[in-house]
């Protein structure tokens, strides 16, 4: 720090605060710490008893903290992100749409490792809705090391760390099976709820097809689907390992890539995932176990909002939900506020 005279202050930075205190009115920083002094503030400056300022010396090799808050900035912005102005070495990162985030866990780890520097984000893999906050970031100090900065640029390459896909538009089809609901013995009850799910994401209701457990006319009616433009195929009912739960089979059959049968989530556990090739356009198939129909979340929660923006969803991306993957089933449910999908990346 140096001291120098306020009315020589003008275009330097405040190591401190500068507090007004008014009896029964105010008592708050009129200057925070890391503010450049400007000429129309001398009068104020000189007004609360400040002759002199302790001000940032600057010096060759050193960032104040705003402009290194802008580097983290850099590292982390993306598409259909705004940033707020810096303040007091801070600046917050917002969506500009609704859409999945994604971010880069490793690099985020690497330069956070690096100390006196912070970037701080939501989880990953979770939906957001426009204007939310993504990420807020700063440097510790009120200056840092230019050369520090440089290796946290390096360390980041030149993707961002943070990445917003938007949801796309879907033609959903929804293939009921059973022979309990084909031949009218009990209703399906699936049909609403899948309804409900994909309203949440602005989606119509699914064309809906109510088939016996026949495993080559649920292939047939999945293929059909897809011909007729479906380009998001949810199967339910027959998901269980039991001889006459033929919903898997049947997915096979229509020459779909199994990526899942099964995963580390509940309720979910028997989900099944599958994508079929139609002409280079990957149409994702999914078998939805009974959970879905009457638990308030389960796997379809973690995986629909990946499969609405276009992100692909690979058996790793499965294995490692079961860190997070248990909910709890809270009598008031939080989700997404709460821990159930949160894995480590």
């Amino acid at each position: 720090m140096q001291k120098i005279k306020t009315t020589e202050a003008v275009g330097h930075i405040l190591c401190h605060d500068i507090t007004r205190i008014i009896r029964d009115e105010v008592k708050d920083a009129v200057f925070r710490k890391g503010h450049v002094v400007k000429e129309e503030d001398i009068p104020v400056l000189l007004s609360l008893g400040k002759d002199n300022l302790y001000i940032w010396e600057q010096k060759a090799g050193m960032l104040h903290e705003n402009a290194a808050a802008e580097v983290l900035r850099d590292i982390c912005k993306n598409d259909f992100m705004s940033a707020a102005p810096p303040k007091e070495g801070k600046i917050d990162l917002f969506a500009e749409i609704d859409g999945l985030l994604t971010v880069d866990g490793e690099r985020l780890c690497r330069i956070n490792a690096l100390g006196e520097m912070m970037i701080a984000t939501r989880h990953g893999n979770f939906p957001v809705k426009e204007g939310d906050k993504l990420a807020g970031m700063r440097v510790i100090p009120l200056v840092i090391e230019q050369e520090k900065m440089d290796r946290a640029k390096a360390l980041a390459g030149n993707v961002p760390l943070l990445r917003l896909h938007p949801f796309r538009p879907k033609k959903a089809a929804l293939v009921v099976t059973g022979n309990e609901v084909y031949h009218g013995r009990i209703q399906d009850a699936f049909g609403p709820v899948i309804a409900d799910k994909l309203a949440e994401y602005g989606l119509p209701a699914p064309a809906k097809t109510i088939l016996s457990d026949d495993p080559d006319r649920i292939a047939q009616t999945i293929l059909a689907h897809i011909a007729g433009g479906a380009d998001l195929i949810i199967c339910t009912g027959g998901m269980s390992v039991d001889p006459d739960d033929t919903t898997p089979a049947a997915i096979r059959k229509t020459g779909a890539q199994l990526v899942t049968y099964g995963a580390p989530v509940l309720p979910g556990a028997m989900f099944l995932l599958a994508y079929y090739d139609n002409g280079g356009q990957r149409i994702p198939i999914l078998g939805l176990p009974g959970c879905v129909m009457y638990a308030k979340r389960t796997v379809f929660d973690l995986v629909l909002p990946r499969i609405l923006a276009d992100v692909p969803i690979t058996q790793e991306d499965i294995s490692v939900l079961g860190q997070g993957g248990l909910c709890l089933e809270c009598e008031s449910c939080t989700y997404p506020n709460c821990g159930f999908g949160k894995q480590v990346t």
